[in-house]
């Protein structure tokens, strides 16, 4: 097995893969970043060889790293030993992981999500936010729920903070994109219930009565679901606020939706 060794800033690699921290840079490659040993290894159960392996003198000598390094030359990728300083500017952090992966992006097709595959799917509209899309996916995985749909213009799932809230569980779940009409056009052939969360709703949502296979959409995290997509859900429930506060931040109010619906 061959094995690089990297101290240079300019090193073109090391540039390639500091530059997908720029969404820009990962649609036009099909890359992302993620970062530790704990998540390549995740990444490398779940079917998915490092591109790029990076790693530090400390994790040299990781019997873990080892695994890794071994998929991703076998996959045709690159082992590289680098330095901290090199880590730190890849991670753009100051205690910076040992070990980084460069992987490939994977979308799944509308046409090819099988409903009936998983009790619970999530759909979520115009999301903004990575560390709550992240917590999302990982609550998904965690639940065994079938996948995310991200409907509209939302953030980047790929995104090195993405990616790190997931916790691995990026390259365990499902992820669709669809515009707003794709998705209502997909939405029709759906066998089970479709599930929107709207602060205006007067169904609580334990007392709901779910289809399974069932599908949560859930709206952006200032405006929520938009009419359009409101009405095109069967049941629209809300999470009763008994305190001060008017909403739940969204990846606790999907969280609490997707164990109601499989519960």
């Amino acid at each position: 097995m061959s094995v690089k060794t990297v101290t240079s800033l300019t090193n073109a690699t090391v540039k390639a893969v500091r530059a997908l921290h720029m969404r820009k840079e990962r649609e036009d490659s099909g890359l992302f970043l993620a970062e530790g040993l704990k998540i390549v290894i995740e990444a490398i159960d779940c079917g998915h060889a490092p591109k790029i392996l990076m790693y530090g003198p400390d994790a040299a000598d990781h019997p873990m790293l080892q695994k890794a390094a071994k998929a991703c030359a076998s996959a045709g990728g690159e082992v590289i030993e680098v330095n901290r300083e090199i880590l730190e500017k890849v991670s753009r952090r100051d205690n910076p992981q040992a070990v980084v992966g460069v992987f490939r992006q994977v979308y799944t097709p509308l046409s090819a999500i099988v409903p009936q595959s998983a009790d619970c799917w999530v759909a979520l509209q115009a999301v903004r936010d990575p560390g709550n899309l992240g917590t999302i996916i990982r609550t998904a995985d965690a639940a065994g729920a079938g996948g995310v749909i991200l409907v509209g213009d939302c953030v980047d799932p790929y995104s090195v903070e993405g990616v790190r809230a997931t916790m691995g569980s990026v390259f365990a779940v499902k992820i669709a994109k669809a515009t707003v009409q794709e998705f209502l056009a997909w939405r029709e052939e759906w066998p089970g219930s479709v599930v929107g969360t709207l602060l205006t709703a007067t169904v609580d949502h334990k007392s709901a009565d779910y289809v399974k296979p069932s599908l949560i959409l859930m709206g952006n995290e200032q405006q929520g679901l938009p009419p359009e997509l409101a009405a095109a859900c069967d049941v629209n429930v809300k999470i009763p606020m008994r305190g001060r506060a008017d909403s739940l931040n969204l990846s606790v109010a999907t969280g609490i939706m997707i164990y109601t619906v499989t519960g």
